[in-house]
């Protein structure tokens, strides 16, 4: 996307142009009486009624002749249970509610409430206290400052991506192209309108699937989705789970967004948040008077760095409670994958914590048991019915096996953020050039261990703030030099193995820290440096999804193969990418100086052509300009780099260079 471009997304709304799918109308929506049978209640206690989001909430439901709601909660230690709301003036009386089972769900249906209308549930306790609380199942919720839940209906929207739910099917993600844009809607663009400033879900649709099929981004990851109280917590502490956040628009709304993404090629990755919830009077924590949702020792129940609380994974209604989440988000919003937030802080036991203020498990250990169990549960029933689905997994150490196959000893997960690569990635890239030298096993380490998981490479948004600086400005030197260098590094993260995760912004060259309160510096896109890095990040996007052995081979040596990773002296690092079938190969050169070598010769695999593809260091891009490179070069019969043969060119200062060879 142009600076003008850019500028112009902010005069008009952009349609996605209509097309004929496969998919017919949405059938008309059909009368249902609900109620909750003894059979709901006993797979709710065991922990595998995958469908009880259909029963708790608030449904449209149809009973003796009347059209209406039926509301289900589970409250186990509440002496009586009230469904209070807009449509009786928040009467605390009038409609009392029904203990079914002895698992501690209440239900009951009231006639004449429509789609929009504001609830709450009032609980009393055993002894007398009154409790107001959100609906945990609600799919819709109040505008915040608000705290209600709102009555709707999921049914009647009409999906246009069948063949793109299809094709996921059958596709092995780990041989796939991934390139994931992670993204906050409400600090993407803002609307110049005022207010809030925020794009609503079909708004941002309707921008946002032009820019990632020019960029050519595979998926988009979107933050904060799920409904939570506080913009500043960026969705990452939740109150409604079963709910699309109601600043950007309606659940239907959500849908637009994801099905205008799928027509057009592009998956959606949700940021999925079991770790920890806030602890707001309204929410989960201590929902009936006793804490239900988390355990009620604090050594086990919060998070005394976060000031969040733990959900207690040893009770099944609980497992259930996020199980069920997930598939509701895959059925009824088509989502094509999950990152689970802070997965290390779920397994072990003193995550964060000080002595005294955790306990071990039965075996004396720091292993959280009922964690590694509910995540072993949760891929093989996510997994295991839905193909193509991804669990992505953040989990920040050397915890072994978190991603494998379902049914195994490990926890099952799809990929796993290598946050090593990372980290030694990010600390590399801030040196001095001249000190670069005294760390540069620190760029080659992740190939030690990367056959160990399948790896997302991820940059995002947790690297982007806090003083960390932005991308660009991690980089050393003046400001042309920090462009080249994060162009350079740009072309290690595409060539390395491993998936790719940039967080928003960093595309072009963000040059402020992220702020969930003011949109992305687009303004930047006029400076030439900055419109070019974002052209040379769409190339990068281009090479990378049009040669399969950049990602075919991801979690294999059979993928990737040095040809120099010990150049220490110059800072130069050269390797290549490759497929089963050994055809197309890139090879990749990265200088991480600024020292141009003349003449410079790399051993290659093979005697043939090799076609220049990338060249960070042009002009075209926001280089300086550099000895030109001939597009095509014949290897040459010599030893080199412990090869018998070579090619030799001017490697330019900063360089990063991709030449493809058959």
């Amino acid at each position: 996307m142009t600076a003008k471009k850019a500028a112009g997304m902010k005069s008009t709304v952009k349609r996605a142009p209509a097309k004929k799918k496969a998919a017919g109308k949405a059938p008309a929506p059909q009368k249902e009486t609900l109620f909750v049978s003894q059979d709901d209640c006993y797979l709710f206690g065991h922990g595998t009624h995958y469908d009880i989001y259909q029963k708790l909430g608030a449904h449209p439901s149809f009973q003796d002749g009347q059209d209406g709601m039926f509301f289900g909660v589970w409250a186990p230690n509440a002496a009586a249970v009230h469904v209070i709301g807009s449509f009786n003036g928040w009467d605390e009386e009038q409609y009392p509610m029904e203990k079914v089972g002895e698992v501690g769900i209440w239900t009951t249906f009231i006639p004449g409430v429509r789609e929009g209308e504001l609830y709450k549930f009032l609980i009393y306790t055993p002894d007398g206290e009154k409790i107001f609380k959100a609906d945990p199942f609600a799919n819709w919720a109040e505008l915040r400052p608000g705290t209600a839940s709102r009555t709707c209906s999921l049914q009647g929207f009409t999906w246009h991506d069948a063949r793109w739910l299809a094709a996921r099917e059958k596709k092995d993600a780990n041989r796939e192209p991934m390139a994931i844009y992670e993204c906050h809607i409400g600090s993407w663009m803002k609307h110049p309108d005022g207010g809030d400033g925020f794009y609503n879900y079909r708004e941002f649709a309707d921008r946002i699937v032009d820019y990632l099929r020019e960029m050519k981004f595979t998926h988009v990851e979107l933050m904060g989705i799920l409904e939570h109280p506080f913009d500043g917590s960026w969705g990452y502490q939740v109150t409604g789970y079963y709910a699309p956040t109601s600043r950007y628009g309606s659940p239907k709304d959500f849908m637009y967004l994801i099905d205008t993404l799928h027509q057009h090629g592009i998956g959606v990755i949700l940021d999925w948040v079991p770790a920890h919830f806030c602890p707001d009077a309204h929410g989960l924590a201590k929902f009936d008077g006793q804490c239900i949702f988390e355990d009620p020792d604090p050594r086990r129940g919060e998070h005394p760095d976060w000031g969040t609380k733990i959900f207690n994974l040893s009770k099944p209604e609980v497992k259930n409670f996020l199980i069920a989440n997930v598939l509701y988000w895959i059925r009824d919003f088509h989502i094509d994958g999950i990152r689970v937030d802070a997965v290390a802080s779920m397994l072990y036991l003193d995550y964060g914590k000080k002595e005294g203020q955790w306990l071990p498990n039965k075996f004396g250990g720091n292993k959280n048991l009922d964690a590694i169990e509910f995540f072993q549960h949760m891929n093989s029933v996510v997994r295991g019915s839905y193909p193509g689905f991804v669990t992505i997994a953040e989990e920040s150490t050397a915890w072994p096996d978190v991603t494998s196959d379902i049914g195994t000893d490990g926890l099952g997960f799809s990929f796993k953020w290598n946050m090593g690569w990372m980290h030694d990635f990010c600390e590399y890239m801030k040196l001095d050039p001249v000190m670069r030298k005294g760390s540069h096993y620190s760029m080659t380490f992740a190939m030690s261990y990367n056959n160990a998981e399948n790896y997302i490479l991820p940059l995002s948004h947790d690297e982007v703030v806090h003083l960390k600086c932005s991308m660009v400005e991690k980089m050393p030197g003046y400001e042309a030099d920090k462009y080249a260098n994060l162009r350079l590094g740009y072309a290690f993260m595409m060539g390395h193995s491993g998936k790719k995760l940039l967080f928003m912004g960093q595309e072009f060259g963000q040059e402020r820290e992220w702020s969930e309160a003011r949109e992305l510096d687009w303004f930047l896109l006029q400076n030439p440096l900055n419109s070019g890095m974002q052209k040379y990040f769409e190339e990068l996007l281009k090479i990378y999804r049009k040669y399969p052995c950049m990602y075919e081979i991801d979690n294999d040596w059979s993928g990737f193969e040095w040809i120099n990773a010990d150049d220490k002296d110059r800072s130069i690092y050269s390797f290549f990418r490759k497929t089963d079938d050994d055809q197309r190969k890139i090879l990749c050169i990265l200088n991480m100086t600024p020292v141009e070598y003349k003449d410079y010769r790399i051993g290659v695999p093979s005697m043939g052509t090799y076609k220049l593809l990338l060249n960070s260091a042009e002009e075209q891009w926001g280089g300086l300009g550099c000895a030109p490179i001939p597009k095509t070069i014949k290897a040459q019969k010599g030893e080199c780099d412990w090869k018998p043969q070579y090619i030799a060119f001017d490697l330019p200062a900063y360089g990063g260079l991709m030449f493809e060879f058959k």
